[in-house]
């Protein structure tokens, strides 16, 4: 790495640890079924939570005109003190979301007028500012979906909203290890295009499992390896929409079921990757990426095991999260160092 573009890339790998804290708050706020607590949205004034008990009183009633509340939350006995609580987790979501947009702004216009991005990082900096506004966007619009008449988030919405939060930081990622490695490596077409198509595989699997989270369906055949009563595939699978092409994408056991079962793919597909891997002559770095992409996919395995066996604790569910994104940024890796 140059000496001159050392800053640079500590900014973009503050943004990726941001984005990476935004995400993890986003699973906590999902599954505190925190999202829908904010009922407006206001890029300013809602920096400053209520101060006052009239201001958080007035907040209450307003969160009481809608869906949740009113479908929901006034069933249960639910107080001002636990919509406090779940105030909290989205007003955080939306303030590191914010501070996200500070972070990435200011110092880009400081290295842009001191001439420290080159032509390509320029480019890919106007890519990033593209994907941060973009998922801004996808915050409310997903949010939008579940104040009309249902008490929750449309999944398809929460699915682009969580993919594009890991694109942005996969992205952001992969422009930092540009600069980080500037040098060729050792050039492997076939690997590369092997990793490409396991990491195609692994967003696939990302968006079913926001549609798993978007529509509860972790709470749903907790045994493995096999699905309830003992069956691969449980009959209820495809006949819970139809025609049955919507049940793996709308229907809870269908879309449980492309989740449970495209581990496996991911799974095998890194270990393809890791036996092919060892007839090549590698640089260092290959070597860790490979390494690391071996040892992460059997944690995250794991991780989704238990998470599905105990029925989604609000600490695993969050855990589980992570080890996607931790495996995605294994993965970004990997393919970089077989791409330079």
């Amino acid at each position: 790495m140059e000496k001159n573009q050392r800053s640079v890339v500590i900014w973009l790998l503050t943004g990726c640890f941001l984005v990476f804290i935004m995400v993890i708050v986003g699973g906590i706020t999902r599954l505190t079924d925190s999202g829908l607590s904010m009922t407006d949205w206001h890029i300013i004034t809602e920096v400053i939570p209520p101060l006052n008990e009239n201001a958080w009183e007035a907040a209450f009633e307003d969160y009481k005109k809608y869906p949740e509340y009113q479908k929901i939350n006034i069933h249960n006995d639910f107080t001002l003190e636990d919509y406090k609580e779940i105030y909290f987790w989205e007003w955080l979501h939306r303030l590191l979301g914010r501070l996200l947009g500070v972070v990435f702004i200011i110092p880009f216009f400081y290295f842009l007028i001191k001439k420290k991005l080159s032509k390509e990082t320029l480019k890919n900096c106007y890519i990033l500012l593209i994907l941060g506004g973009f998922q801004g966007f996808l915050g409310w619009y997903m949010v939008k979906s579940g104040l009309i008449d249902q008490p929750n988030v449309s999944h398809y919405r929460l699915a682009m909203h969580l993919t594009t939060a890991f694109i942005t930081f996969a992205f952001t990622f992969w422009v930092a290890l540009n600069l980080m490695y500037p040098k060729q490596e050792i050039m492997h077409k076939p690997m590369r295009n092997l990793i490409r198509f396991a990491y195609i595989i692994l967003l696939i699997q990302i968006i079913w499992g926001a549609f798993v989270a978007g529509l509860n369906a972790g709470w749903i055949h907790n045994t493995w390896p096999l699905m309830n009563d003992g069956k691969l595939i449980h009959e209820t699978v495809t006949i819970e929409q139809t025609p049955v092409w919507r049940n793996f994408v709308e229907g809870k056991s269908g879309v449980q079921f492309v989740h449970r079962y495209l581990a496996y793919v991911v799974v095998a597909m890194v270990l393809w990757i890791g036996y092919k891997a060892k007839t090549l002559s590698k640089t260092v770095s290959q070597k860790r990426g490979i390494n690391l992409l071996l040892f992460l996919v059997f944690a995250q395995f794991t991780l989704g095991v238990f998470t599905l066996i105990l029925a989604v604790p609000l600490w695993l569910g969050v855990l589980h999260q992570v080890g996607a994104f931790f495996l995605l940024g294994a993965m970004t890796f990997t393919l970089h160092r077989f791409s330079k």
